[in-house]
């Protein structure tokens, strides 16, 4: 399996012995491991750390593992989760499954399984954090950020490459003005949300989008790609 360089993961557990060991073995796989050992505090992590996946023990005292990823999940972020029970009983997986949980796992498991899991969470949501991932027309290498369409490289500006490579991902979803600057700009942004409309006119223009068949406006609410 590929190395986890660069994928951000939070464990959460309330037995200290199985937290040590899955952030040392994870850890040498290359992946950024934080733990928590209750609920309270993987959902402070998780906004602070921002992970890819959280490994979510169902499990614990105070605020269990089905009320953090329902919270998770209803929060909005864009977070796989991974959930882990001592429990072999179909109702337990359906029941995280409906809260949003995007794969169970029961205990005891093998750490190479647990591995696998993780590869096909990646995979299935995240592929660009793999290297290359394909869009239709377009060819993304996050890894040495370029974005190639119609095979062609495009000559991108740093911001120009993180605009489209979001609007890209997101293709199908009408994206507002407001979420573009926060997720690509950011939160502290000061500017005017016209920037995004110059960017815009840019992106167009890179790709011979005149006619705005690919990224196309919709008024009031924001903008949409459309992939054939």
């Amino acid at each position: 399996m590929a190395s986890l360089h660069g994928i951000k993961l939070l464990l959460v557990d309330d037995e200290p012995h199985i937290l040590e060991f899955l952030e040392l073995g994870l850890s040498n796989e290359g992946a950024l491991v934080q733990t928590a050992e209750d609920g309270d505090t993987a959902l402070r992590l998780a906004e602070s750390f921002q992970p890819h996946i959280v490994i979510l023990d169902v499990m614990m005292p105070r605020r269990d593992g089905f009320e953090v990823c329902q919270t998770l999940k209803r929060e909005g972020n864009h977070i796989a989760v991974i959930m882990l029970t001592a429990k072999d009983e179909v109702e337990d997986r359906v029941y995280g499954l409906t809260l949003g949980a995007d794969d169970y796992l029961v205990k005891p498991f093998s750490f190479s399984e647990l591995l696998a899991r993780i590869h096909a969470r990646i995979r299935n949501q995240f592929p660009h954090l793999l290297g290359e991932a394909i869009y239709g027309p377009f060819r993304i290498n996050n890894k040495r950020k370029e974005l190639f369409y119609q095979d062609q490289l495009l000559e991108l500006s740093p911001t120009e490459y993180e605009l489209l490579t979001f609007i890209v991902m997101n293709h199908g979803v009408v994206l507002s003005k407001s979420l573009m600057l926060e997720k690509v700009w950011g939160y502290d942004f000061g500017g005017e949300q016209n920037i995004v409309e110059v960017y815009i006119r840019s992106l167009r223009d890179k790709l011979g989008d005149r006619e705005h068949r690919l990224i196309r406006t919709l008024r009031g609410s924001g903008y949409r790609m459309d992939l054939p």
